[in-house]
């Protein structure tokens, strides 16, 4: 599977940005796809992530309320749609694409993951 990550930019805090990822390949094996970020000097955390099915969708406290994911199953892709962006969301975000019941199981960590896009830098300024 190959995952090809967009959308990220320079936005003001207060402002939004949609993220796309589109998977190709073998996406018959995805059962769950995630999006996670890495802020300068930080480790990588998770933000948030679906079942491929679309039917759970789980975030990261901090981000609850203000991004939206979701999937088109039809394009083979999934969005993060960004809210109310504020300076401390701006890292490089990544999206993830993993495959059987280890990854719905353990859906908001990193390991269960077996694919990763390039990542996209999302910048906003105060």
């Amino acid at each position: 599977v190959q995952l090809q990550a967009s959308g990220g930019g320079l936005v003001q805090a207060g402002g939004s940005l949609r993220l796309s990822c589109g998977a190709s390949g073998r996406t018959f094996r995805v059962s769950a796809m995630g999006w996670f970020r890495q802020a300068p000097g930080k480790e990588r955390e998770f933000i948030s992530a679906i079942r491929w099915s679309g039917d759970n969708t789980y975030y990261a406290d901090s981000v609850k309320g203000r991004f939206t994911i979701s999937v088109d199953n039809a394009k083979n892709t999934v969005y993060l749609q960004m809210n109310s962006l504020k300076p401390e969301d701006t890292a490089v975000y990544f999206c993830s694409a993993g495959s059987g019941i280890s990854t719905i199981m353990r859906i908001t960590q990193q390991d269960p993951y077996d694919y990763w896009g390039q990542g996209t830098q999302v910048t906003v300024s105060s």
